[in-house]
């Protein structure tokens, strides 16, 4: 499977990287798969790249063909190599649903990369934290008030996208704390930012 990537090809594009992708999906190759989480583990710099492009891709389309190497990601998630860590954080993202336990294992290591992690693995983090609130209501006492505080205080432009990631954990228990926080924001928003939230708090409303 190496041989398909785009760094193997001399390809600067994608498209090989997702064309793979779909291969690996679409065949369910197993030993495929761990043919590329070998390359996404080894030294070389450029295939370690596509093959979590790869990764992420499949992620996308059938996490459960990646779920079992939680364990790999989350090992990546603080990488000196940035591609690797917000694109591990992407493919933590498909598929916390899926091993929330496991992934809560490792809570303080994915809040440390949350905290210094690039806006890709901050975008990502959010979907992690609001999956794991929906998995567990003990998850949910220890990262609902990460997500809340993260809505306080990001930039005014990345509260519409991180509200919409977070939307997955609204219910009615929390809706009330959420539309507070959207409240105090909205007034710093774009008109267009502000429809994104006027269309969430609706939705909250109705809880």
């Amino acid at each position: 499977m190496i041989e398909k990537l785009a760094s193997s090809l001399g390809r600067a594009d994608q498209e090989p990287n997702i064309e793979l992708a779909e291969l690996l999906c679409r065949t369910e190759d197993e030993i495929g798969i761990k043919e590329i989480v070998d390359g996404f583990n080894g030294k070389d710099k450029a295939i370690a790249g596509d093959c979590i492009k790869v990764l992420y891709e499949i992620g996308e389309r059938k996490p459960k063909l990646i779920m079992n190497y939680v364990k790999d990601f989350i090992a990546h998630i603080d990488s000196r190599n940035n591609r690797l860590a917000w694109g591990s954080m992407m493919a933590l993202a498909k598929i916390t649903e899926l091993v929330p336990e496991i992934i809560f294992e490792d809570f303080d290591r994915i809040k440390s990369a949350y905290e210094n992690g690039s806006v890709i693995t901050i975008d990502n983090s959010i979907t992690v934290f609001a999956k794991l609130c929906n998995a567990n209501d003990d998850y949910m006492k220890e990262v609902l008030p990460i997500i809340i505080n993260h809505l306080q205080k990001c930039k005014p432009k990345e509260v519409p996208q991180h509200a919409e990631r977070a939307s997955v954990c609204f219910n009615s228990d929390n809706a009330n704390g959420f539309i507070k926080v959207l409240e105090a924001r909205i007034g710093y928003l774009t008109a267009a930012q502000q429809a994104r939230i006027n269309k969430l708090m609706k939705k909250l409303g109705s809880i």
